[in-house]
């Protein structure tokens, strides 16, 4: 088997890796490369920071993060600032009073009087035919009406206020959601039994009849509002011990990592055999169903076709097939594991090198924070950016009629335009609903009619900046990784700082390259964004045939994508090394593992096993240390279990274990790349080396005892 190892890799996909004397690690003295995508990424991000600049210059957010009142001014800000909370005057208009309004308006504003007040109304109230006598003051709230009356010095009857919407007719029972005055479900369904909703409109009464009526019991089973409260609480409560467990997560994963060059071999064999002994198993369980079954009379002809599998497993033709099968698979899992050992303790070896490479250089463990700030920034941009392009342009306000059931008021539908600031229903004497609605943005200007391309170009460029991010993060750390293996002396050769001198190179000269890598996966992925929007847009109309050939397209892209970040990491492992650029990295990476593709899909087999097994010990070891404590199993001493303090003590457990998974993904990530990095580093060791005195190896010495290789005698690599 050590001869079979020693044999010249398949040469049908490029020439092996020749020996180069001058080469002794990556390469020190080396240009710029891909320079044209280099400036093509440049100019993307220049233009990137143009469309920001002009999204801010023209948007305005408070139009999404603030309501506004019927005036135009914002609630929470400037004159409103102490009145965050937005009142409908009638809140069932919202959902019934679009009717002949609705082309007009577009849906985008609700047709009833709103103003900015400090605090929603949360009682009912209502104006009865014995309050028209009264003074305004004496029934209406001061708080709850429009901000150009003065109810103490008004001259204006109830009626005329009502008539006029200048206060609100009735109130019923609401809380603040997103800063509007939405119906208080909760209370509506606690109102009392004999409430008869005297004064408010039929639609209001019938509104509040369905709301305490259809949904008083799930209300009141969950308690919706008070869960939100009370997980807050409970975050408030336990957070310094959520924090507390992810930085476990954080040990165990820097552990495990480090314990692998000690219990790799183990871990896998004893996989291995778990198999083996689970498909022995189930060729001695086949094998005594069917000498049960061996005695009965019915067979497979008997019982013809039925869909109850349970029928099938009482006949003895059934279990010899199982018998059949386990016992082939069974037999090739032994070949393959005869005539591929060798291959597998190469997996092993490389993996636990890759645990010393990582003591080596600790730092690069917590390189993924660096890549995740940058993410975070790109994600931060992209969403103000998209939310200052969505609110840019001036807003447009249309004089409607509130209650267009009135004759008087049917001429007016939406197409003079006002000015809500100075607007006054007293223009339109015969419609005393009349009222100026915000409509929609305009889109006259030149930047305003670009807003969907700014838009696509947002999300483009979001994309590529994500992905040269990764891209960026996998480039650096394996000039590190790479730097140690082909250190001679792997404890007095390796450079001071490699993660830090690998990511200021990438930086220096392959910015280009990395673009280009990202690039490409971002055209990928936009055409995925694009078909799901399609698949989402036309799902009512699609016909059995449509749904087949998108669901094909997807499918096709899904694996695209996942082909081209399998291609990008490799070659980025190649600029790293070598310095040239993209495709000509690309080419050679694919190259050499189609050469050695029985040790690569081993190798990332074995890798992606121990990985999931290292997953599982630190998300489910810290799972169910979380739950031991939060659920009071754990008592702290000297001090109230934490269950007792805790409304809902799973929430921190789910917590825990979310964020444990990331932790845990965030190093296993850096494992990973040097297991690719070391991998393939090993492999043009293999081609350019042969043990000779101007040819050593650079391998560890496990490695070399595997392969029956052995360098002639030290030598120092200069």
């Amino acid at each position: 088997m050590g001869k079979r190892e020693q044999t010249k890799p398949d040469s049908s996909y490029g020439e092996p890796a020749q020996y180069d004397p001058s080469f002794n690690g990556p390469i020190r003295k080396r240009g710029c490369t891909d320079i044209i995508c280099c400036v093509l990424f440049v100019t993307v991000i220049l233009g990137y920071i143009a469309v920001g600049i002009l999204a801010w210059l023209y948007g305005d957010p408070r139009q999404v993060l603030f309501p506004k009142n019927s005036t135009g001014w914002f609630c929470g800000t400037g004159p409103n600032i102490n009145r965050p909370s937005l009142l409908y005057f009638d809140i069932v208009k919202c959902a019934t009073g679009f009717n002949m309004m609705a082309a007009a308006l577009n849906g985008l504003q609700c047709p009833t009087t709103q103003v900015c007040v400090e605090k929603c109304p949360t009682e009912f109230s209502a104006v009865t035919p014995f309050d028209l006598a009264l003074k305004p003051a004496k029934v209406f709230n001061q708080s709850f009406c429009a901000p150009t009356i003065n109810l103490v010095n008004t001259n204006l009857t109830v009626k005329d206020i009502v008539q006029k919407d200048l206060c609100p007719s009735y109130t019923i029972p609401t809380t603040s959601v997103i800063r509007r005055c939405l119906p208080d479900v909760e209370a509506l369904v606690d109102m009392p039994p004999d409430f008869s909703g005297e004064g408010l409109p039929p639609s209001a009464s019938d509104t509040i009849s369905l709301l305490k009526n259809g949904t008083g019991d799930i209300l009141n089973g969950f308690g919706l509002r008070d869960i939100s409260v009370r997980i807050f609480e409970d975050f408030a409560s336990s957070w310094p011990w959520i924090l507390a467990a992810l930085a476990i997560a954080m040990m165990l994963s820097m552990w495990f990592l480090l314990l692998l060059r000690f219990l790799a071999q183990v871990m896998v064999w004893l996989i291995i055999v778990a198999v083996l002994c689970i498909g022995a198993y189930g060729i001695w369980h086949c094998y005594w169903e069917y000498d049960n079954y061996k005695n009965l009379s019915a067979s497979i002809n008997d019982i013809g076709f039925t869909t109850d599998f349970s029928f099938y497993l009482q006949v003895q033709e059934t279990w010899l097939a199982f018998l059949i099968i386990i016992s082939v698979v069974e037999v090739i899992v032994i070949l393959v594991l005869i005539f591929l050992r060798i291959r597998i303790l190469i997996a092993i070896a490389i993996i636990k090198e890759s645990s010393k490479a990582i003591s080596q250089m600790m730092s690069a463990l917590f390189y993924p924070l660096l890549t995740f700030v940058f993410i975070l920034a790109c994600v931060a941009y992209w969403v103000s950016t998209a939310l200052y392009l969505a609110t840019s342009g001036e807003a447009v306000y249309k004089v409607v009629a509130l209650d267009s059931r009135t004759s008087s008021c049917q001429g007016i539908n939406g197409t003079v335009g006002c000015d809500p600031q100075n607007f006054s229903a007293s223009d339109y004497p015969n419609c005393p609903t009349a009222a100026c609605i915000f409509v929609n943005y305009n889109t006259e200007g030149l930047f305003q009619r670009n807003l969907l391309y700014l838009q696509i170009y947002n999300v483009l460029a979001f994309l590529w900046c994500v992905n040269f991010v990764i891209a960026l993060g996998q480039c650096t750390l394996a000039g590190a990784f790479s730097s140690y293996y082909w250190a001679y002396d792997k404890s007095n050769d390796i450079p001071a700082f490699p993660v830090f001198k690998a990511f200021v190179c990438a930086l220096r000269y392959h910015v280009g390259s990395l673009a280009f890598g990202a690039l490409i996966l971002t055209l990928v992925q936009f055409v995925r964004v694009l078909l799901e929007y399609i698949d989402h847009k036309t799902k009512g109309a699609q016909n059995p045939c449509a749904r087949f050939i998108l669901c094909c397209m997807k499918c096709c892209f899904w694996c695209l994508e996942k082909f081209l970040k399998f291609l990008n990491r490799n070659a980025y492992i190649m600029i790293a090394v070598y310095g040239k650029n993209f495709c000509t990295s690309a080419k050679n990476a694919f190259a050499l593992i189609m050469r050695n593709i029985i040790r690569t899909v081993i190798l990332d087999k074995v890798a992606d096993l121990l990985l999931f097994f290292g997953k599982l010990l630190v998300v489910g070891g810290v799972g169910v240390l979380s739950f031991y404590f939060f659920s009071g199993r754990i008592p702290l001493s000297d001090s109230t279990e934490q269950s007792e303090t805790l409304n809902y003590y799973w929430m921190p457990i789910i917590v825990v274990v979310f964020g444990s998974y990331l932790i845990a993904h965030g190093f296993f990530s850096v494992y990973s790349m040097c297991v690719d990095t070391l991998f393939l580093c090993f492999l043009e060791d293999l081609e350019r080396n042969d043990g000779s005195l101007e040819k050593p190896y650079f391998m560890s010495k496990d490695l070399m005892t595997i392969l029956n290789k052995s360098n002639e005698r030290p030598q120092k690599r200069k």
